[in-house]
């Protein structure tokens, strides 16, 4: 079906240093530009973004340090990429929280005021989660092919989801596992604590303020540390335990900044 389309639209897709808008900067750029009749453009570069790429980033996109070395910065980028999106509306998936606050903030470094006001703004991520609903009752209508009945009451709840748990491992068991990036990460068992390995791979505390990095260290996720392993956090700045620990974190957020810390005398 052809879009009905009174203005192009530019689909795009950023990868980046990582996944923090005010200090992280674009390494690829792609754009596709679907007009209203039809007929489509295509932009892509890689980009030079002025500070090394973590390896954890690389990994995940595969672009390295080596790749962009003396490619031109998104600034010196800056000029043909905003005439070529021109007034397209702009299109991605999960771009509202992610792709577009960072495209708009390497223009505003650039210098260039990026005007969102006039355009139309389409997440296919948004699309997805609004149509194909993802909760209890939906999981239960996809899995068991029932309805079901007194939702909210504790009971029913509990009770189907049990359900639903038992025909995900009957439906999944034996088959291969990819996580968001499509990294092959295993094969779905019928096994709970496997699956408690797979579903939290990368689970630190509970709050997800901390997450391991590719090489199994704790990493903080939040923060002007973010993408630093604790250890090195508290080698630069001892304090940043104290001030943790007197700030409003989960308990048990506290606990797990406090057994890496002992770990660490312990060395």
């Amino acid at each position: 079906m052809n879009l009905n389309l009174k203005n192009s639209i530019a689909f795009f897709d950023l990868e980046a240093t990582g996944t923090n808008v005010s200090t992280d900067r674009i390494v690829e750029i792609s754009i596709v530009k679907l007009h209203p009749d039809q007929g489509r453009e295509i932009y892509t570069r890689k980009v030079n973004p002025g500070i090394p790429i973590p390896l954890e980033a690389s990994l995940i996109h595969g672009i390295y340090d080596k790749d962009v070395k003396g490619l031109p910065s998104f600034k010196d980028l800056s000029k043909e990429i905003h005439q070529f999106i021109g007034s397209s509306d702009l299109a991605g998936f999960n771009v509202l929280k992610y792709d577009i606050p960072l495209l708009v903030e390497e223009f505003l470094r650039s210098g260039i005021d990026f005007d969102l006001d006039k355009r139309n703004l389409l997440d296919a991520q948004k699309i997805f989660f609004l149509m194909e609903k993802r909760n209890l009752t939906a999981a239960y209508k996809f899995y068991c092919n029932k309805t079901l009945e007194n939702a909210h009451s504790a009971e029913a709840d509990t009770l189907a989801t049990m359900d639903v748990f038992m025909a995900q491992i009957e439906r999944y068991h034996g088959e291969e596992v990819e996580d968001l990036q499509g990294n092959k990460i295993g094969v779905f068992p019928n096994d709970m604590k496997k699956i408690h390995e797979l579903v939290n791979e990368k689970m630190v505390d509970l709050a997800g303020r901390f997450v391991f990095n590719s090489q199994g260290e704790e990493i903080f996720n939040f923060g002007k540390h973010k993408g630093k392993t604790i250890e090195q956090v508290f080698k630069e700045e001892p304090g940043y335990y104290d001030w943790m620990m007197r700030g409003d974190f989960p308990l048990d957020t506290k606990r797990k900044l406090t057994q890496v810390k002992l770990r660490g005398f312990n060395k």
